[in-house]
Parts: structure tokens; C-alpha cells; sequence
């Protein structure tokens, strides 16, 4: 199962659990007294039994060792084994006779986990399409092309766009537009050129950026020429250079009269050059043109403005979504727009589920939600106290909430904010278990400036951006590793 906070919401198959569904919850000694006052303070809707396995840390149990060692009381409907576990849950559930998943991460995430997953049921639908650009495509070479196509496809793109530079010719045109749409890849072409835009739509694009008062003729050609008559062309339109909505009446008169599809583009602005009245203008088209399909070009915004992407594309996707606005260009040239497609992708899933579910866009997806956590995960002092109190090995454990990070074993517990100071109090002479400690408190800190939940030996959360989580064995042993420890157990039971 997903993590809650991580990749998204989790699997329909954890819905929340009927009355009278019983769930077996694994764990380790460490971690039995933290799971069972989590469940106890959740009162979930369903009865729970807790499996406390032969076993120190639970994270360092595998499918393997669980299959081996758990026993199931008659009754159970579901096994729930830690998050962190290595192995496939098939190999438990074939060896005890009851489907297993696996929780989140963090035991204390077991709460958000049940309550997100009802509303995952209904969640993931999209009605608007992304067309990702590839600017400047003319200073290409083919294969790049063809590289940046299949990432923002694989990214979440319906469309690519072949962007082209105004004044500079673009003779492989052409045949690009044919390799990309022989090769299954839906394309559209962004120029004003009607010659560039001739060649893109007999090739096979799709969908053209832009037509106005200007260049409007190459539509009507292109019309009367019956090019590609399985996929007509559809046409943005956009208003004359300089004029406003009124422009837009003419072109759309015509390409209505001359039967060609088309979807009407007011221009998003930059801030500071009029983005508040550009917005205002995408909600008076939708009075104008009700049924008109639209276009606005987010990546007006993302590409000029110095800030996080994330949020930007969020904001803009729900306008969209409010608007009826059903496709959307963005690129990613500037650096901070990095993963503007991939934003995109989730962005329109979240905001048609909160328009469409008259909701908040909150609680269901925090893929967005990057630099920063969702939820900020901790223990008091008294509880890590507890737990040292239950420890007897000299393996350091770490912990973070937001202002402080606790290092202890059974003989020592520091807690501070300089990670410096901290660890000149472990007394640690090893080099391998010193560059361990160095990097895990590093982590640790960074987890505490940002606000984020710290988990030792895990990744931190980033989101869409979250990278899987660093292997904690390396193939050695349990009973040969170094002196570390795989963390606090929190890992869920």
C-alpha cells in the first residue's frame, strides 16, 4: 500500500473496514507499546488484534523471515505487516492463508492511511489535457526531440508540442511531425507561420497554436484541402497583436462558418504585466462562449515566475477546472519548472476531484506538497524516554519533530538542535558507524529547518519528488551489522 503523504492516495483496498473486519497489525518488540496507543487513540471502525513478532526493530524484518515466524488467529481478514519490510506481501499472505498489506511507513501515519483511503475510491479522474512543449525545437537535434517527447509523455503529456523560433527555418519540420505521429505520439505545432503550420498539420498534428486575424486564411486553406480528414486539425485562437476579447468574434466566426474545431486562448500574462486582468479575461470568454472549448498557457506563468512551480500549477489547474478551461501548455525550460508536466498530471486530478466532489483539495493527494510535509510526525520526550527504557543495545537511535533532535541508546540519550554538538557527545570512534551517524544527523536537520518528518534510514518525503528509500541492509547480516540501528521502529504494525 502507498505510504500516506508519499506517491499519492492509497489503493482502494484499504477502505476503510467494515464493522466486525478484523485486522492482524505485525510489529516489533520496540514498537508494540507506540502501535498499540496509536490504534487504541484511532478507535477505528473495525476490530484489530497486534502480532508482536520475535524480534527487536521491526523494520528489519523481511516477507521471508514474517511468513516463517507469524501466526494468524482464526477470524483475521487482513494482515497489515510494517511498511518497511523487504519481500512481496504475496509471500506471507500464500504462507498464512490471509490477504497482507503493507501499512505506511511511519506507525503514526496508520490513522491518515484508514481515513484517506474511502475517498481514494473516488479518486483520480481528469478532464483536462496537457500539451507539453518542447521549446525551441529548430536548435534540436531529432533524437533530443524524440528523447523530451517520451519524457513528458511517460510524465503525464496528452499532447507534445513542437515549439518553433520565430525567424529561424525549421526544414526538418516535417518529418518530425511524421516520426512523432507514426510513433503513436498525439502532436501539435506552435508557430503563426501559416507555411510551418501548413507542413506540422499535413504531417499529422493535431492541434495548432496559434491562429488570429493574421494568419487565420491558413485555416480555411487547410480546410479546403481536407488535410488528415481521420484527425481534423483543431485550431487556438488567440486575439489580434494588441487587441483584446473583441478581437477573438472575427477568427471565431470564421473557423465556425468554415466548420474547423477550435479552442479560444485570451493569454495568460506574467505578473506584472497584467496577469489579474488576463484571468479576468478567461472568465468573461467562458460568458461569451459558453460552449467554446479553451486553452490557457500556464506556462506563461511557471517559466517567469521565481517560485516554486508546485503551487503555481496548482492554483492555475483549479481556475481551469472552475473555468470549464479542458487543455492546458506548459513546458519546462527554466529550472524551477523542472517536473512542470508531471505537477500538471496530478494537479488535474486533485482539482476535478475537489470541483466535482464540491470539496476542499486537501487530506486525498499530498503529492504536491514538497518542500514542505503534510503532516509533521513526532514523539515527546517522555515517549522516547519510555523507549529507551526498553532498549539494551549500544545501536543509536534518532529521532526529529520540529524544533529538536533526540540520539540515543541504552546508555546515552542527547537531545539538541547543533547536529555538532550532538555528536560530540556519542563517543563514537568507528569511521563507518561516524559517516553513518554524520549523515543520518544531516538529514535529521534538514528534516527540522524544512518541517518535515525525519525517519532514520529513510528517505525524507518530497512529494511526487520523493525518491524510494535507501536500502538498510546491505546485504549484510543481521547479526554482523555495524553498529546503527535501523531506526526508531516506527515503522507500522
Amino acid at each position: 500500500m502507498t505510504a500516506a503523504g508519499r506517491a499519492g492516495p492509497p489503493s482502494p483496498e484499504a477502505s476503510a473496514r467494515p464493522a466486525g473486519h478484523r485486522i492482524l497489525f505485525v510489529t516489533g518488540k520496540l514498537a508494540e507499546p507506540s502501535l498499540r496507543r496509536v490504534l487504541a487513540e484511532m478507535a477505528p471502525p473495525f476490530q484489530y488484534d497486534v502480532a508482536v513478532l520475535k524480534i527487536t526493530v521491526a523494520a528489519l524484518m523481511t516477507t521471508t523471515w514474517i511468513a516463517k515466524s507469524l501466526e494468524v488467529p482464526a477470524g483475521t481478514d487482513l494482515v497489515m505487516i510494517p511498511g518497511l519490510c523487504e519481500g512481496e506481501t504475496a509471500i506471507v499472505a500464500d504462507s498464512v492463508g490471509v490477504p497482507v498489506e503493507k501499512g505506511p511507513k511511519d506507525l503514526r501515519d496508520i490513522p491518515r492511511h484508514f481515513g484517506r483511503a474511502a475517498d481514494a475510491r473516488a479518486y483520480g479522474a481528469w478532464d483536462i489535457e496537457i500539451v507539453a512543449e518542447i521549446n525551441n525545437a529548430p536548435r534540436l537535434t531529432r533524437d533530443t526531440v524524440r528523447r523530451d517527447a517520451e519524457r513528458f509523455r511517460d510524465a503525464g503529456a496528452d499532447i507534445i508540442d513542437i515549439g518553433c523560433t520565430p525567424g529561424l527555418p525549421f526544414p526538418a519540420l516535417g518529418e518530425l511531425v511524421g516520426e512523432l505521429s507514426g510513433a503513436g505520439f498525439r502532436v501539435s505545432v506552435d508557430s503563426l507561420d501559416p507555411g510551418e503550420i501548413t507542413t506540422a498539420v499535413q504531417a499529422g498534428a493535431e492541434l495548432v497554436l496559434s491562429v488570429n486575424g493574421s494568419n487565420i486564411a491558413v485555416a480555411q486553406a487547410l480546410a479546403d484541402r481536407g488535410a488528415r480528414p481521420a484527425r481534423r486539425a483543431r485550431f487556438v485562437v488567440i486575439p489580434d497583436m494588441g487587441g483584446g476579447l473583441d478581437s477573438l468574434e472575427p477568427t471565431i466566426a470564421k473557423l465556425a462558418a468554415w466548420g474547423v474545431p477550435f479552442l479560444v486562448d485570451p493569454i495568460l500574462e506574467p505578473i506584472g504585466m497584467g496577469f489579474m486582468a488576463s484571468l479576468e479575461r478567461y472568465a468573461e470568454a467562458r460568458r461569451r462562449w459558453p460552449a467554446a472549448e479553451m486553452l490557457m498557457g500556464i506556462g506563461n506563468l511557471t517559466e517567469l515566475t521565481a517560485a516554486d512551480s508546485t503551487g503555481v500549477n496548482a492554483l492555475l489547474i483549479a481556475v481551469c477546472q472552475e473555468l470549464g478551461i479542458r487543455s492546458v501548455l506548459t513546458t519546462e525550460v527554466i529550472p524551477w519548472a523542472r517536473g512542470a508536466v508531471r505537477e500538471v498530471d496530478v494537479a488535474r486530478r486533485l482539482m476535478h476531484y475537489a470541483v466535482t466532489k464540491h470539496t476542499v483539495p486537501k487530506g486525498v493527494d499530498d503529492r504536491l506538497v514538497t518542500v514542505k510535509d503534510p503532516v509533521v510526525l513526532s514523539y515527546s520526550e517522555a515517549e522516547l524516554r519510555a523507549l529507551q527504557a526498553a532498549i539494551t543495545d549500544p545501536n543509536y537511535r534518532i529521532f526529529a519533530d520540529g524544533e529538536t533532535i533526540t540520539v540515543f541508546n541504552s546508555e546515552r540519550f542527547v537531545r539538541g538542535t547543533d547536529i555538532q554538538t550532538i555528536f560530540a557527545q556519542l563517543d563514537v570512534d568507528d569511521p563507518a558507524h561516524a559517516f553513518y551517524l554524520g549523515k543520518e544527523l544531516a538529514k535529521a536537520s534538514l528534516a527540522v529547518t524544512l518541517g518535515k518528518t525525519y525517519r532514520q534510514e529513510g528517505a525524507l518525503t518530497w512529494g511526487y519528488l520523493t525518491p524510494a528509500d535507501e536500502a538498510i541492509r546491505e546485504h549484510v547480516p543481521l547479526t554482523q551489522r555495524p553498529r546503527r540501528a535501523s531506526g526508531d521502529d516506527r515503522a507500522s504494525g
